[in-house]
Parts: C-alpha cells; sequence; structure tokens
C-alpha cells in the first residue's frame, strides 16, 4: 500500500478491526489496531498510513476470502461486542502486545459456547485442574468473561468452560495458539500417567509434588515446542549419580520428542532428572517390576 493514500472502510468489524479496500488496487484487508474501528464509525475512509494501525493482513485469496466473509457473517454482533470487552480487560491487565488472532478466535469460541449451552451440550474440561494452577492470572480474566457472558446471554457458564477461555486469554498475551495449548495439556497428563506407572505410584492431584511436576511439565513443552533452549549446569553429574531418575526422564523426553516431533535437548532431561528425584524421595513406591 503506497504512502496517503485512502481506504475505504468496507465494514467495522469491532472496535478494533475494520475491513477496508484499496480502490486502486481492488484489494481488500483486514487492519487492527486499538480503538480504529470506534474512531471510524461514521467515515467512509481511513488513511493508509494512519498510526493506530498495528497490523494489516491482504485477503487476496478466494478461498480465504470465503471463509472470512462467512465467519463475519455468523458472528452475533452481541457476540463481537462481549469480545471487545474481554479483549480490553486483558489489554489492561498484561503488559505485552496481544495476539492479532485474538480477535476473531475469541468471536469464534464464544459463539460456539454460547450455542453449546444454550441447547444444553455439556462443555468437558479434562485440563480444568491444571489450568488453574499454570494460568493463575489468566484464569481469574477468564472468569470475568465468564460472567459477561452469562449475564449477557443469560446462560450459566461452568467451571469447563472458564478453562477454556483462560486458553484463549493466555495465547492472547502469548505466541502459544489455543490449539497448542491443548495438545500441550494432553502431553502433560500423559507425560504425568507414564511417570506413575513407572513409578508404580498415583501422585495425590492436590499435592505440591503433582503441582510442581505439571507446571514444570508445561513451561517444558513449550520452550521444546518453540526451540528454545535453557542451560543446566548440573547436567554432567545427573546421569552416574541418578541412574534411575536419568533412566525415567529419558523416557519421558523420548515420549515428548515423539508428540511434538522435536528434539529434546539434554539439558531438559537433565531438569526432570530433578523433579523425579523430588518425587521418588516422596513417593518410593515399588518399582521391582519396571
Amino acid at each position: 500500500m503506497q504512502a496517503n493514500r485512502l481506504l475505504r472502510i468496507e465494514r467495522v468489524i469491532s472496535n478494533n478491526v475494520l475491513m477496508v479496500s484499496d480502490s486502486e488496487s481492488g484489494k481488500e484487508y483486514v487492519l487492527l489496531g486499538k480503538g480504529i474501528g470506534f474512531s471510524s464509525k461514521g467515515s467512509g475512509t481511513i488513511d493508509a498510513k494512519d498510526p493506530r494501525i498495528e497490523k494489516r493482513f491482504r485477503l487476496d485469496d478466494r478461498d480465504q476470502m470465503s471463509e472470512y466473509h462467512t465467519l463475519l457473517e455468523g458472528i452475533d454482533p452481541e457476540v463481537i461486542r462481549i469480545s471487545e470487552r474481554i479483549i480490553d480487560s486483558i489489554n489492561g491487565q498484561f503488559a505485552e502486545p496481544l495476539n492479532n488472532k485474538v480477535y476473531f478466535a475469541l468471536p469464534s469460541h464464544i459463539q460456539f459456547a454460547v450455542y453449546r449451552l444454550k441447547n444444553g451440550m455439556d462443555i468437558v474440561n479434562p485440563f480444568l485442574q491444571e489450568t488453574k494452577l499454570w494460568f493463575p492470572k489468566e484464569y481469574e480474566i477468564a472468569r470475568g468473561a465468564a460472567k459477561m457472558i452469562g449475564e449477557s446471554f443469560g446462560i450459566d457458564v461452568p467451571e469447563d468452560e472458564i478453562g477454556f477461555l483462560t486458553f484463549h486469554v493466555h495465547s492472547a498475551v502469548s505466541s502459544v495458539t489455543v490449539g497448542e495449548l491443548v495438545k500441550f495439556s494432553n502431553l502433560v497428563n500423559e507425560a504425568v500417567e507414564l511417570a506413575e506407572t513407572e513409578l508404580a505410584v498415583t501422585i495425590p492431584r492436590d499435592s505440591m509434588d503433582y503441582v510442581r511436576l505439571v507446571t514444570h511439565l508445561q513451561h517444558a513443552i513449550e520452550r521444546i515446542a518453540h526451540g528454545k533452549v535453557v542451560r543446566n549446569p548440573f547436567m554432567n553429574d545427573f546421569k552416574t549419580q541418578y541412574p534411575e531418575e536419568y533412566r525415567l526422564a529419558s523416557k519421558l523426553g523420548l515420549l515428548i520428542g515423539q508428540r511434538l516431533e522435536k528434539d529434546v535437548p539434554a539439558d531438559e532431561i537433565g531438569y526432570m532428572v530433578m523433579h523425579l528425584y523430588r518425587l521418588l524421595q516422596a513417593y518410593p513406591g515399588d518399582r521391582t517390576t519396571h
């Protein structure tokens, strides 16, 4: 887009999202920026170099454009309004810039959740307990969001749905997508089950040992998935000093690596050894068959 060009506003999607067209090129765009929709109401154009524009998407793919228009037409305006309030709440409590995908992902999720709740469909969240442990700040924001949704649509929003809304809040302030959060949470549960099988114990879900383990696994999985490396200065000693813990940590690393299709750094294995050592002290178990 050239400087000082006026773009025609085709639709004010929300206070922060506009759909515009460039009359010279014939291309359509989605513009994201705080308040650009609110201040554009009643105006037919916006400057292509408006400093409030944070992100712009060119929708010149026929299939993508059709899908996008269908999505927009299907979203209840009240859902858009509630989503804006929730996004403003997130913006006010985090210093990090928001992931622009939240402007599309959150309304779509809320629309589907409202539909399910109005039609008596159950919402079951197998990751609820862990989600509350991992993202306490996001969970509180999500709880406020659930209250807004409930009051607006006259429905009771269950705690399981608050857990899913928490994922959207966290995704809005991080590089982790909601889909990744679900995948990572499922992998954490799988890793814990493997550890319990190998240790021949059941770790109480309300214990600090469980909290430490699942929190560490969640962060480790995120780091591995995104190629972030943390150094472990004690790594060289672990293999010989803690052979039982190292054996199990290696199994967990193999599982995580297979699920993520990533190489698990030796340093991450070392940190798992440290957590497993604590577990072995707290839950000696019966590992004679392993």
